[in-house]
């Protein structure tokens, strides 16, 4: 068994900084989880629909209005 392998963007920072969400690729999802709080179970979603969801971050729709 392999280990995940959890990425974590290049823009969050440099040194330990852990304000970011990290992403791992599975077997045929995305597991999303908090880099502050690596223990704790993450959320698992398809590919199509963490493209969606980055898509809405990227054109602000999910803003508070």
């Amino acid at each position: 068994m392999m280990a995940t392998n959890w990425r974590k963007s290049s823009y969050s920072g440099s040194g330990n900084t852990s304000d970011c969400v990290e992403l791992a690729i599975l077997d045929s999802s995305i597991g999303i989880r908090d880099s502050k709080n690596p223990h704790t179970p993450h959320i698992t979603v398809g590919r199509e629909g963490l493209a969606r969801l980055l898509g809405q971050v990227k054109d602000g729709s999910l803003d508070p209005h």
